[in-house]
């Protein structure tokens, strides 16, 4: 048995469908299909999740939701005119809208997590009726029913472990199973979201709980790139990657799959695969526990701007206890979460993201971290970009870091920060945003110029 997940590309028309249709029919052991909310069909289109997103807001602000409303509802019936469904597909579509919107927005989270959440289970309805339309058994599952049980926590939902056996029970439906992602229900029966791009975590929590002998994740790419192709032209395709290094690659800037869709898999031990809704054919890129390192030391290089440095120094803060406590206390006075905090003998850093800081914010922290841990110094720096290079093979080699910076110290990139964590199979460098194409391609030149991944 396959786990199958079509993200929002792959289904944000009628001719997506009839490749996802395609596929998953060419396969009989595709018998579990999670589907995404239709995504966007040309570069200036708007996602479903982010028109139902705007109507819930525009409901919570007293406004009227109806033009929004209709843009979404015009969304599935494009797609069921093109498949030729029948107009209860869209009558079913909207009363449920209709219901949710007219529910209970005294809790606006909760409100807006139970709109979000339309998006994917009604075109999981969609896609059923698609199928069985086709002549294929098909079934239409509600996360409730199979008993996919999260924590209350919206838009940042966690499935609960009880989940786990109880979606065991799928097993024994037949035909083809079309399951909704990105969202769950607590155990008092309420609605909650897993975190944006939700949907590959409730692949990877079906491939676990069924116990699939694989988990198929299917996007709009051949495949994993060593590297974006929006900085680097024509990077080298990885044909396979550890758990591990998806999750660096995945945090630091890699959209291709959400950085805790793995966590489930990898806990189970299940290959994922990533492969291309627009070109099956291609191999793909596949996600295992160990793999033979024989590519050289990095596998991928990624990077993600908006981050800033809160650098505190002070003389003899090694010897001080509990300095790194109090330090992050104040940070959690103000509700901010941080990244990674690399430190010297006598300085540490601590990196946030700036969105979270605003001047007043900023003033404030400032003048609490001189007043109540004697600071000779704090500074923040602004617009940093994390370059993260990743690597199991790195573990293996000596020199990795070497080379790095003396690529980026030949392309006249300027270091603001080095963090390598100690299971050696990834390593940081902070540079200023403007320097961040240049300093990504610098370090692909480095370790790919050459090397066949």
């Amino acid at each position: 048995m396959k786990v199958a997940k079509f993200g929002g590309s792959s289904l944000a028309s009628g001719k997506q469908l009839e490749k996802v249709f395609q596929i998953v029919v060419s396969d009989p052991e595709r018998k579990v299909v999670v589907v995404s909310a239709p995504g966007k069909r040309f570069q200036e289109d708007i996602k479903v999740t982010d028109l139902l997103i705007e109507c819930a807001e525009q409901c919570l602000q007293n406004q009227d939701p109806k033009e929004t409303l209709e843009a979404v509802l015009e969304r599935y019936a494009a797609i069921a005119e093109e498949c030729h469904l029948p107009d209860g597909v869209i009558e079913e579509i909207y009363n449920d809208l209709a219901g949710r919107l007219a529910s209970d927005k005294s809790k606006p989270d909760r409100f807006i997590d139970l709109l979000k959440a339309s998006g994917e289970d009604n075109n999981a309805k969609l896609v059923a009726a698609y199928f069985r339309e086709r002549g294929v058994e098909a079934t239409y599952v509600d996360p409730k029913e199979a008993g996919l049980l999260v924590s209350a926590e919206p838009g940042n939902a966690q499935a609960l472990p009880e989940a786990y056996d109880r979606l065991f029970s799928l097993r024994e439906c037949s035909g083809i199973i079309i399951f909704p992602g990105f969202f769950g229900y607590s155990e008092e029966g309420e609605v909650y979201t897993f975190s944006r791009s939700g949907s590959d975590i409730t692949g990877s929590i079906l491939a676990n709980a069924l116990r699939v002998n694989l988990y198929e994740n299917f996007t709009d790419v051949d495949a994993v790139y060593s590297v974006n192709p929006s900085i680097v032209k024509k990077p080298k395709e990885i044909k396979e990657l550890t758990y591990r290094e998806m999750r660096e690659l995945s945090y630091a800037g890699f959209s291709v799959l959400h950085d805790e869709a793995l966590v489930p898999a990898f806990r189970a031990g299940i290959p994922v695969q990533i492969k291309n809704t627009n070109n099956p054919a291609a191999p793909g890129t596949r996600i295992v526990y160990e793999r033979d390192n024989t590519n050289g030391p990095v596998i991928g290089i990624a990077s993600d701007e908006g981050f800033c440095s809160i650098y505190v120094s002070k003389y003899l803060m090694n010897r001080e206890i509990g300095f790194g406590r109090k330090l992050l206390g104040i940070l959690e006075d103000f509700g901010l979460s941080y990244e990674h905090t690399p430190s010297g003998i006598d300085d540490v850093s601590v990196i946030l993201r700036e969105n979270q800081l605003d001047e007043k914010i900023e003033a404030e922290i400032t003048q609490r971290i001189k007043t109540e841990l004697h600071a000779d110094e704090v500074k923040i720096e602004h617009s940093l970009a994390l370059i993260m290079v990743v690597g199991e093979g790195m573990r293996h080699n000596v020199g990795t870091m070497a080379r790095a910076s003396k690529a980026l110290a030949k392309a006249r990139v300027n270091i603001e920060m080095i963090n390598q964590g100690s299971s050696e199979v990834s390593m940081m460098f902070g540079v200023k945003e403007v320097d961040e194409k240049r300093a990504v391609q610098a370090i692909y030149d480095e370790f790919f110029a050459a090397v066949t991944v």
